[in-house]
Order: C-alpha cells, then sequence, then structure tokens
C-alpha cells in the first residue's frame, strides 16, 4: 500500500510492476546487472512521476493505466540491458509538460520517519516533515509555512502547476506491505526524492533475496539522480548515479561500460535510511538503518 499521486508513492509500484519481468534473485545481489536493471526501472517509473504525478483533485491523472501490468510490459522494452538511457521517457499520454530547469539543488535535512506494528498486528506508518531551514516564516508568529510548497511547478497545465487550496506533490512516501490482506510488512524513510528508490531496494532485499530487515537496510545501495528533483531546483541529471563505496569496483566499471555516469560515494553515503518492521510467523523483526539515528523498540 502506498499512498496516491499527489505523492510519489505509486513510483515504487511502477517500479516493481517494470521488475516482474525478470529473474532478479538469478542475477545476484547487486551485480551489474542487477543494478543496472533496477536504475533503469527506476527512471521509467520517476519519468511518469515527472510528467503525470499531481493533485487528483485538480487534475486528470491516468491512474489505472500507468499502475496497469500491461503498461508495464509495454515500458519494460524501453530498457536496453547494454546501455543506459539519458533521456526522460515518460508514457505518451499527451497533455503535460516536462519540466526544465537549472537552479541549484536545496538543503532537505529535517524529514523523519515513524512505523509500529502492536501485539493484534495493527499497523502504522508515516513520514512527517516540512518544516526545516528554508522554510519561511509567517509574518511575526514564528509559524514556518510548509517547504513542501517550493516542490510545486509554475508550468502552465502540467498537474502539478501552483494552484490556490492544491497540495503539492511531494516525496514523503510511507510503505506497507499486505499478505493474506494482513499487515507483513511496514517501511518508511527520509531521504527526497531518494525515498522510494531506497524502499525499493530494501523491499527486494527481503523479498528476493531473505535478508533479515536489518540486513536488507544495511546492504549497500545505488542512487539515481535521473529524474527532474522535486526541490525548488527541478533540475534534470541525465544518467547520473551514485553508489556505495562497498559494491565492488568491477560492479562500477561494468555500469560505466554501460554508459551510466557514475559516481562512488563513502561506504555509508546513501541519502536514505529506512526502518522496517516485518511481521512474520507471530514474531516481530525490526531493522533500523545506521546511515543516520535510525531505532527499533520492542516490548
Amino acid at each position: 500500500m502506498k499512498p496516491g499521486f499527489w505523492t510519489q508513492g505509486p513510483v515504487m509500484i511502477q517500479a516493481l510492476n517494470l521488475l516482474e519481468g525478470y529473474d532478479l534473485k538469478a542475477m545476484g545481489h547487486n551485480s551489474p546487472e542487477y543494478l543496472h536493471t533496477l536504475i533503469e526501472a527506476v527512471k521509467l517509473a520517476f519519468a511518469d512521476r515527472d510528467r503525470y504525478y499531481g493533485d487528483p483533485k485538480f487534475s486528470k491523472i491516468p491512474e489505472e493505466t500507468l499502475l496497469s501490468k500491461d503498461y508495464a510490459m509495454e515500458r519494460r522494452k524501453l530498457i536496453d540491458p547494454a546501455q543506459a538511457s539519458m533521456e526522460s521517457r515518460p508514457g505518451a499520454f499527451g497533455g503535460a509538460l516536462p519540466m526544465p530547469s537549472n537552479a541549484a539543488t536545496a538543503i532537505v535535512n529535517d524529514t523523519t520517519c515513524v512505523n509500529v506494528i502492536d501485539r493484534w498486528g495493527n499497523a502504522f506508518n508515516a513520514t512527517p516533515s516540512g518544516a526545516w531551514l528554508p522554510s519561511v516564516i509567517a509574518g511575526d508568529t514564528g509559524i514556518p509555512l510548509s517547504t513542501r510548497l517550493q516542490t510545486f511547478l509554475t508550468l502552465e497545465g502540467h498537474p502539478n502547476v501552483l494552484e490556490p487550496k492544491k497540495r503539492p506533490r511531494v516525496t514523503l512516501s510511507p510503505t506497507m506491505v499486505l499478505k493474506d490482506g494482513k499487515p507483513f510488512l511496514v517501511m518508511s524513510t527520509p531521504g527526497g526524492d531518494n525515498q522510494d528508490q531506497a524502499m525499493l531496494q530494501v523491499l527486494l532485499n527481503i523479498i528476493e533475496f531473505g535478508m533479515s530487515p536489518q540486513e536488507a537496510v544495511e546492504a549497500p545501495r545505488f542512487q539515481t539522480e535521473h529524474f527532474y528533483a522535486s526541490f525548488a531546483s527541478h533540475e534534470f541529471t541525465p544518467g547520473r548515479v551514485s553508489l556505495e563505496g562497498r559494491i565492488k569496483k568491477e560492479t562500477t566499471d561494468a555500469l560505466e561500460t554501460k554508459g551510466h555516469r557514475v559516481a562512488r560515494g563513502r561506504d555509508w553515503s546513501n541519502s536514505s535510511a529506512p526502518t522496517v518492521i516485518l511481521s512474520q510467523d507471530g514474531v516481530l523483526h525490526g531493522g533500523a538503518d545506521p546511515r543516520r539515528a535510525r531505532f527499533i523498540f520492542g516490548r
């Protein structure tokens, strides 16, 4: 379960639909083939986010098409196993506009997350944010206006264009996975645009590779910046992907051969830090990402 199209939440569902056509486990965890496939799927999902997501109360969003298996099957054909894409390639529905920009990226540093499963199986999660350093104070009230207002666009006709009484498209994207109709996993993270691609990798670590929640959040990750940034700048960085230093150099070299513009970061440099609670066989298992101040408590 994900929040709706006024958030970037459906990006993760679209990416999972695209990845259904691959045997990810056979590729091997964080192999060049595996990372390339995930990166390219995430790029396609973000391209649709950038063009079509916005407040459904103000714009007609092609929700059913974007989330359909048939649409994913057609989009999957765009993934070249040998070459990284360098363009933003949203689906061709027409009507909306892309978001070109040259400005610098805003600082994001005050989102947090909460995940809960109780003894009765009730589940809750949220990603609170919106009042950090760039906030404008309303007169002399001391009340900060939500910095999420900067995620609006000023491009006429776009689903996320600035309008009165409208919700800006936000990056906040808590995740809940159901199994047999009951909560199986809750997960959320700070990290702006990186939230869903980080949680996608953590979820696949658990589902495809059998990792525990703690192993899943600690495993090295990638972070593509091949999208129009949500904050202030809305700049597009084609082909760029950051890899944590724990990913093998030969993997980095193989991705560069495919055309990815790779930046190697520190061992724990990924900007997101998910917490995960997994309910399995009557036992709750937790994972807290050490990349930030994250904690799991149980009693």
